[in-house]
Formats: structure tokens, sequence, C-alpha cells
């Protein structure tokens, strides 16, 4: 069978066999851990499938350097020792944490802003590459454990469009992750049509992660530090970025792409009665097929990622549809016991939860 039919297959059945490809980049990789081969982690009555499909990695051989960690936001020096020593991590803390807490899966992507700030076109080129390589190198040595979300460098669309079927024909992808903004240019841009096109021709979503790169200045964070980042602007923007793509047409010009934001879709689900109503006032530069609240349900699935509490997984569920919300930990930055317990506490049936877990994430990412 040739690789172009394998990857149809795999794309159409949504089998395990879609979570990786063997590279000869795994050569070194450590095997699992202790506790995943002697089944650690949960009893056997509490062993439900967990996909997490947040989970930020760092990745090695690249050109660009920096990570949310080293910006503007004032997090704790402590804090940010731990997360840098858990992001290159995969076998010493990583499987060892997922086995503790009964998480089945993570799907990986590069830690924010990943290639997004690059510059030079030929060098984000080079290290989505490099990154995406790297990445199929990790799921092929645990291909039960990790599946894999490719960076894409937008900087050049058309390098795009070859690196997205490289990365899910080839390197056996799951789908994508974008952090954020582009050097300032946002994905409702006209350069990227041709890159949603092959999403859609991909069958491939797309996670739109939050950047610590402002595009521009912003007024409510001066000198109030602490606005940046978690607290309020990345939800903020990367909610803003996903209105830019609904109000750009791009769902009604790509119906079949689809977008995942995390953290609750940013704020959105909550916005829902208020955009539905407001955009019969404005007179908007593209004439929307659909009432927001339509695209939103349609084309956009959210995470749990960082808010983990039950009144707001209720109100998500309620606005955006139990189908469109996934199961993310947001790991290193977010306590993994501290998600899986509130996944697991949830009220919740056990369809619910188990759509919630795993199924909506097999189902979106071929898994």
């Amino acid at each position: 069978m040739s690789t172009h039919d394998d990857w149809t297959r795999r794309r159409m059945l949504g089998t395990a066999a879609g979570t990786g490809v063997a590279l000869s980049g795994a050569a070194g990789l450590a095997g699992p851990t202790a506790a995943s081969a002697h089944g650690g982690g949960p009893g056997p009555k509490d062993r439900m499938k967990i996909i997490a499909i947040e989970e930020a990695v760092l990745l090695p051989g690249l050109i660009t350097q920096g990570t949310a960690l080293n910006g503007a936001i004032p997090f704790k020096p402590e804090v940010v020792a731990e997360w840098m020593r858990r992001l290159p991590d995969i076998t010493r803390y990583r499987l060892a944490d997922m086995d503790a807490n009964g998480v089945t899966m993570q799907v990986l992507s590069l830690a924010p802003p990943g290639v997004q700030m690059q510059p030079d076109a030929a060098v984000a080129v080079r290290d989505a590459q490099v990154a995406n390589d790297a990445l199929a190198a990790i799921v092929a040595a645990h291909p039960t454990r990790f599946a894999g979300l490719a960076a894409l460098p937008l900087q050049d669309p058309k390098a795009a469009v070859r690196e997205a079927r490289r990365a899910m024909r080839d390197l056996g992808m799951a789908g994508f992750l974008v952090n954020g903004h582009t050097c300032g240019h946002y994905l409702d841009e006209p350069q990227f049509r041709e890159v949603w096109a092959v999403l859609e021709e991909l069958g491939a979503a797309l996670y739109l992660h939050p950047t610590p790169a402002p595009a521009g200045d912003w007024a409510i964070p001066k000198d109030r530090p602490e606005l940046n980042g978690p607290l309020y602007t990345w939800a903020a923007e990367t909610g803003g970025h996903a209105l830019r793509i609904i109000l750009g047409g791009v769902f009604d010009d790509f119906p079949g792409a689809r977008l995942i934001l995390g953290h609750m879709g940013e704020f959105l689900p909550f916005q829902i009665p208020r955009l539905d109503v407001q955009i019969q006032n404005i007179a908007t530069r593209v004439a929307l097929k659909r009432k927001p609240s339509e695209y939103l349900t349609r084309n956009v699935a959210i995470t749990t990622s960082g808010v983990m509490d039950d009144t707001m997984l209720r109100a998500a569920i309620q606005a955006v549809g139990i189908d469109n919300v996934l199961f993310a930990i947001d790991y290193p930055f977010e306590k993994s016991a501290q998600a899986v317990g509130f996944l697991r506490g949830a009220r919740l049936s056990p369809g619910q939860r188990a759509r919630i877990a795993h199924r909506n994430a097999e189902r979106l990412l071929a898994l």
C-alpha cells in the first residue's frame, strides 16, 4: 500500500496507526517508565482512557529560541525553573506524571511562541521541519503514549502547505498547532487561504494557542504586567484571533476546516448570545452566511486546559455542545493531578465523560 493510501486509510478510520511512524530519529529515546511497564497509576476501576491534547514540549535543534517564560509576564522564578525542567523531558518526568495520574496519551506540541515569532521565513521553515521530525521521533518511540500537533511556518504560506502535507502524510502527525499571530499576521489574512485549503483537504484540525508576544501596543496591561499572559491578555488575544477568522469568512470558504481553542474557548462560548445579537447591528466587511454561534458549534472545538471548574464546563457544554469539548491539561504549566481530578469529579454522565476524556479527541484528531 502506498504512503498516501495508508495516510488516507488512517484519516478515514481514525485508528491508532495514525499516531506515529518508525523514524530513524527515535534512536536514543528511552522506553516506557517502570511505572508504565508495571501498570502504575490508578487502579483498574479508575482506568478511564484519558487523552490530553494541549501538552507542551521543547524540542532540540531549533535556531529559533525563547519561550513564553522569558517575556514580560512576572511568573515566579521557582515556578519557571520547574517548568523548564519538565518541558524538554519525555521519559523521566513526563511519562511518570502521566502514569501517576492515569493519563493514557499526551498530544504534544511545540511550546509557545514556537516558530511564529521568527522573522526570517527560511529559518522558520527549517525550524518547523526540524521540530516536526523530532516530534515524530518521540511519537514513533512511544506510539501508544504520545501523538503530535505539527508546527507550521506561516511566514511562507506555500512552504507551510508543503510542510502540512509532509507532516500528515509522511510523519503521521495528528494535526497542527499555531502559537498565535505570526510576526503580527493573523490567520484571516488572504495569504493564508491556501493554508486553510490544505487543512481542509487533509481533514486536519488547527489548534490556535496563545502567544506570549503581543502584536503592537495595548494600554490595558500598561503598568499592570500581571495582566499579561494567563490572567487576561492571552485569552483576549486568542479569542480575538478566532473571531477574526470567523468574521473574515474563512469557514464560509472552507466549511470543513476545524479550529481548536484551549482554556474553555478563550472567553468565546460565554459571549455567544451577545455575538449573535450584535452581529445584526454591525456592518461587517465580509457578508457571513451564518451567525457566529453556528461557526462556534460547527467549526470550532474547545478544550478544558487550565479551566478546572464544573460550572464553567457545564456552561461550555451547553454553549457549544458535548461533541466539541475535549480534555487538556496544559502540562507542565498546569498540574495533571488537578486537571484529571476535575475530569473525574465533574458532574457528567459516563458517556459525556468518555467523550471529553478521549472520544472527541480520537474523532477530531484521528487517533
